[in-house]
């Protein structure tokens, strides 16, 4: 696919606003550590999408710098609710109409809130899919946020060491 064949490549162009388009090899699993290896950008700068669901059953999408994870309990606390899960990968590309590694906030299938992790907003530039796997598009937050509606919010926590044990 052309860079000139997405649909969200030619939304974004048509606001004027400034981002460029970043392909490289898409690989299952390789996530936002592999894209900001192969972009030689921080993965703290590449923002992936997260589609959860409440309680009551009901859709939200988090945006969340890829070294982070999403602290639940305190999204949940957040958003007066008692609880909040991330969808399986088959309920998320359902309700998205993406399929995972492609899934992005430009244009999604359901309507769903979008909150992002307020630091986010304080970076230079973010890297996010532009609904495409191996397709991400760089643009300054603000400028995201005028294309996007997000709801800020402050749910980031560290991702868990993963350590090797040697004999």
């Amino acid at each position: 696919m052309d860079e000139s064949d997405s649909q969200i490549i030619k939304r974004l162009r048509s606001t004027g606003l400034d981002f460029a388009v970043h392909r490289f090899p898409y690989e299952v699993g390789g996530g936002t550590a592999r894209s900001s290896r192969l972009l030689g950008v921080p993965e703290y700068a590449v923002v992936k999408t997260l589609v959860f669901e409440d309680d009551q059953r009901k859709p939200l999408v988090v945006l969340m710098h890829g070294d982070k994870n999403v602290d639940t309990r305190k999204l949940a606390q957040h958003l007066g609710l008692s609880k909040i899960w991330s969808c399986a990968p088959e309920v998320a590309e359902s309700l998205s109409g993406w399929p995972v590694g492609s899934t992005n906030p430009f244009a999604l299938k359901t309507l769903m809130p979008i909150f992002m992790e307020k630091s986010v907003q304080k970076l230079p530039t973010m890297y996010i899919n532009g609904g495409g796997r191996g397709l991400l598009v760089s643009m300054a937050p603000l400028d995201f946020m005028k294309v996007v509606e997000v709801r800020l919010v402050d749910c980031a926590k560290e991702k868990p060491v993963v350590s090797s044990k040697t004999p």
